[in-house]
């Protein structure tokens, strides 16, 4: 019982200091950045004055606010996706991009990219360039992937199979990828691997409402979750045991956590590490493996290391911009790396 009642303490202080932490993250995103803007001016255009350079009122508004959102739902949406594939198949390596989601996206933006050249038509009658060309491809490959997957998950019912499954699906999307890299030209592919090196500023203030919705209810059906992913935690035969479909159950997860994926890889490119890392910084810092303490520390911890990247991409005295991924790693390999080794004297998964 006293070790109940430290273990919920521990976890309460956690989601508290989460909360208090993403917000001062959130704010320092806005603060910080390439172009030096004094705090009064920042808290001035948020205020609504009138007064004040309208160049910094553009930054701030138009680029600063919908990247630390945007930065912000991506995180929370990826490390909630991590934390349901570790569980489902209770593997504490598993990430979004283990199941070939993120390969499906990669695929669609690479036919758009290097194939139609940033630009298509559908069925003669919808027609797609740009951004938005990338991320209706982005969306259409990771649900194609994703329908595949679920479609393999009828017909096996090991976990660890259909595992395996995923990963050779993203190894044949890798293959495509790399043929139409090897046939495309050196400006497309150039492009091409510049969104795959991961953007949070990609999202415009017109398309931020669609990225808040979809991330939204991705999290909203992961939290509905929670108690199956408890019960799966004891096994699929205790969980059927206490009535739980295990198949709708998995179909479930794989629908929520290929919504969540797709959504972030679509918007903004194949973000690596957070799915796979974050999970673990909330597991050990909480000591829990109840979901119902787990998921919302998760969800808070990956827009707080979401947050502390996109800060961390903007270097003093630099000019430009970093990718995200050039920094993701940096926060993510050493955790999976000490996982690795104190594998044996931790338990994730009871």
């Amino acid at each position: 019982m006293h070790y109940l009642c430290e273990m919920i303490r521990k976890s309460t202080f956690f989601l508290i200091l989460s909360g208090f932490i993403l917000l001062a993250l959130f704010l320092a995103n806005l603060i910080y950045g390439a172009v030096s803007i004094p705090v009064g001016e920042v808290v001035g255009i948020f205020l609504g004055k009138d007064a004040g350079n309208a160049a910094w009122r553009h930054i701030i508004l138009q680029s600063r606010l919908p990247q630390a959102v945007t930065a912000l739902f991506a995180g929370a949406s990826l490390a909630a996706a991590g934390l349901m594939l570790q569980t489902l198949f209770k593997n504490p390596l598993a990430g979004p991009s283990i199941l070939g989601i993120s390969n499906g996206a990669n695929l669609g933006v690479a036919l758009v990219m290097l194939f139609f050249g940033s630009s298509f038509r559908l069925f003669s009658v919808y027609s797609f360039s740009g951004s938005l060309a990338i991320i209706v491809a982005a969306f259409a490959g990771a649900c194609l992937i994703l329908g595949v997957i679920i479609y393999f998950s009828t017909k096996v019912s090991s976990p660890v199979m259909l595992l395996i499954i995923g990963i050779m699906v993203g190894y044949l999307t890798s293959s495509v990828i790399t043929i139409l890299n090897y046939y495309s030209t050196a400006d497309r592919v150039h492009g091409f691997v510049m969104w795959g090196m991961g953007n949070f500023s990609g999202v415009s203030s017109e398309r931020l409402p669609f990225f808040i919705i979809y991330s939204l209810t991705g999290l909203f059906v992961a939290i509905l979750m929670i108690k199956p992913l408890n019960a799966l935690l004891l096994g699929e035969m205790y969980a059927a045991n206490l009535g739980i479909k295990v198949k709708r159950v998995r179909i479930l997860i794989l629908l929520c956590t290929g919504l969540l994926t797709a959504t972030v890889t679509a918007y903004c490119g194949p973000i690596a590490f957070i799915g796979l890392a974050v999970p673990h910084i909330a597991r050990l810092t909480t000591g829990s493996s109840n979901h119902n303490m787990l998921l919302p520390a998760t969800i808070l911890a990956g827009a707080c290391v979401a947050l502390l990247c996109n800060m961390l991409t903007v270097i003093p005295g630099i000019e430009g911009v970093l990718p995200v991924n050039a920094i993701t790693p940096i926060v993510g390999a050493p955790i999976v790396i000490y996982v690795i080794i104190n594998r044996k004297n931790i338990s994730y998964f009871n």
